[in-house]
């Protein structure tokens, strides 16, 4: 092995002014919350840091992928060979300037957002690409609840494995329910202008909100602040 290859990755922090600290708080804080540029531009410069909207908006979307794209890759990496899955499919109407889209979402029994994939349409080619990129990306499920709509059944009965689908008339609250974070967060940034970006936005938020999902309701108080700390530990170590 050559010593250029054994070379460390430069840091994706380098020429940035800011320290990465404050950078993965910014990007925190307008991803996982329900917040405006200019909301996040106020709550930091009352922690004494002065930053302009434009400077989270340009963070954003130069580190909230790469930092999406690291979760993603520990989580599946640690729940590859987990094969007892029970998947959600659903797909949620989303406005693109007044055109009505797609985004079509995969959740787990845990409530981990596995996938989400934006179309123009809810056909069969739709659903057979979003289920190919999901069985591709977290290998095949026990079980996949779904609703009634007919491109599952032709998608799954093309990819072989129909024989695992669900339907029940409460079995797929959820996915329904899972929908809420992101529809809070859409009205907030008062719908989106592009496919890519609301793509590219799905995705990052998907993978944000698996990372302090801690499932509150379930746990004690005690047990939720370790669990947050411990998110919130890892945050600050990625890209480092």
């Amino acid at each position: 092995m050559s010593r250029k290859s054994r070379a460390k990755p430069p840091s994706p922090f380098k020429r940035f002014n800011s320290s990465p600290e404050v950078i993965r708080l910014v990007v925190m804080m307008y991803v996982r919350f329900p917040l405006s540029l200019r909301n996040v531009e106020d709550l930091l410069f009352e922690r004494g840091i002065d930053i302009c909207h434009e400077t989270v908006r340009f963070w954003w979307n130069r580190f909230g992928p790469m930092f999406a794209a690291d979760i993603k890759h520990q989580r599946i990496s640690r729940m590859r060979g987990f094969r007892q899955w029970r998947w959600h499919l659903d797909e949620m109407f989303v406005k693109i300037n007044g055109e009505t889209h797609y985004l079509w979402r995969a959740v787990d029994h845990e409530g981990e957002v596995l996938e989400s994939y934006v179309t123009k349409k809810r056909d069969k080619k739709a659903a057979l690409r979003f289920m190919k990129k999901t069985l591709k990306n977290h290998g095949g499920p026990a079980e996949i609840v779904t609703d009634g709509l007919r491109s599952y059944s032709s998608a799954m009965r093309e990819l072989g494995i129909e024989g695992r689908r669900e339907m029940g008339r409460w079995l797929n609250n959820r996915v329904e329910n899972s929908h809420l974070p992101f529809r809070r967060r859409e009205r907030v940034m008062q719908r989106f202008r592009r496919m890519k970006s609301l793509q590219k936005f799905a995705s990052v938020h998907a993978n944000l909100h698996n990372h302090f999902n801690f499932d509150r309701h379930q746990t004690d108080r005690q047990t939720y602040k370790t669990n947050r700390s411990v998110a919130l530990a890892e945050w600050q170590n990625l890209m480092a």
